[in-house]
């Protein structure tokens, strides 16, 4: 599951993408900036961040940054400012997309989403389960590491693997964390919900989307909020 998630991302050179996003940030930013002032509809809409190749949701308003091989109804970069007008999103989505943003960086971008989703909305938010990891390690179990990017034999090595991802993870999510995130931003109602299993938020067609082999312990972490009515 989580190999089929990352192995796009991991694929590309990451010279290749670093020359990428220095060459599409201000048009990238720009196209943000005319949909949230021209194009965006009045009637509340469900954004989805982060669809990749294989993640399209129909009936959602796909983003992403990756113009050439992504499946997108939106193209921009969710390092900039949501091209979302404020209180204007019925929900946000996001699965493995947020461990790709420097942590220090993390606040603000909840702070982003806490902006643009209207009261009574909220966010389904995932991305790989770091207390499960560190869970694991602690109890000596390598068969629960994917061999994935790289084949490890140790059990430090493969927390490393599942943690870093090559250096493509730049944070570490944890239940705590999440939820200090979450509450900082302004969101209540904050739960911990099975991946592909549970939801207050969203439907079947996002569920089906979340591959998840090990519900005893999941590889994935996945937080419901919502934003205050008042």
């Amino acid at each position: 599951m989580l190999k089929r998630l990352l192995q796009p991302i991991v694929m590309m050179p990451r010279r290749l993408k670093a020359v990428y996003y220095v060459l599409m940030r201000v048009p990238m930013r720009l196209n943000g900036v005319v949909y949230r002032h021209f194009r965006q509809p009045r009637a509340p809409l469900k954004a989805h961040l982060g669809p990749g190749k294989t993640k399209y949701i129909p009936g959602w308003l796909n983003v992403d940054a990756n113009i050439l091989t992504a499946r997108i109804d939106l193209w921009a970069n969710i390092l900039d400012p949501l091209p979302f007008r404020n209180d204007s999103l019925a929900c946000v989505y996001s699965y493995h997309v947020i461990e790709h943003l420097p942590d220090a960086r993390l606040p603000t971008h909840f702070r982003d989403l806490f902006r643009v989703v209207q009261p009574g909305g909220g966010i389904r938010v995932g991305g790989p389960h770091g207390g499960n990891a560190m869970a694991k390690y602690m109890e000596g179990d390598p068969e629960w590491f994917p061999d994935f990017p790289d084949k490890r034999a140790s059990l430090g090595g493969r927390l490393a693997n599942f943690i870093l991802c090559r250096g493509e993870h730049l944070s570490v999510l944890t239940e705590s964390y999440l939820r200090e995130l979450a509450e900082a931003a302004g969101f209540a109602e904050i739960r911990f919900c099975l991946p592909g299993r549970e939801s207050d938020l969203v439907g079947e067609e996002v569920l089906a989307t979340e591959d998840e082999d090990d519900f005893a312990c999941p590889h994935s972490i996945v937080m419901e909020a919502r934003k205050p009515l008042s």
